[in-house]
């Protein structure tokens, strides 16, 4: 600034503003989630609350009797027991699911695990399907895309 601009600036009685960019804040950087990964955890999701909902009618049915009819049951061959292990792998699958599609490093690991284990267990029993091609398609998907989760 010139010194007439100071003295004019500095006789009105106006602050000095000096023109400074905003202060800098670092942001997360969080990559976009994949359309692959999307619909499949939504698929998880919808497998996750078909086996909650199916443990919770039989523990329902079988505890209160007449409050839920056995036409609205999912499955009719199981305990007890098995009826709290459905329930406790339903919420399981819904965490992953959730999970999944916050992009968390453990779901990722944890899916891909498991797509493994299934896979082992297709090509040993030698039930080489449309199944087992489906699940080597999701493991490698999600082995190419792990650099999207955190």
């Amino acid at each position: 600034m010139s010194t007439t601009t100071r003295s004019a600036a500095a006789s009105t009685g106006a602050p000095e503003v000096q023109h400074l960019p905003p202060q800098w804040e670092p942001t997360p950087v969080r990559p976009s989630l994949p359309i692959g990964v999307a619909v499949f955890s939504v698929l998880i999701a919808l497998l996750g609350l078909v086996v909650l909902a199916s443990g919770i009618l039989f523990l329902l049915n079988a505890y209160l009797g007449t409050a839920i009819p056995t036409q609205l049951l999912i499955v009719h061959q199981v305990d007890i027991v098995g009826a709290a292990v459905l329930v406790l792998l339903g919420a399981v699958l819904m965490g992953v699911a959730t999970a999944l599609w916050n992009q968390e490093a453990w779901a990722l690991y944890t899916t891909v695990v498991a797509l493994f284990l299934g896979l082992g267990y297709l090509f040993f029993t030698s039930t080489i399907t449309v199944i087992f091609l489906v699940f080597l398609v999701l493991f490698v998907y999600l082995l190419a895309v792990r650099h999207h989760f955190f």
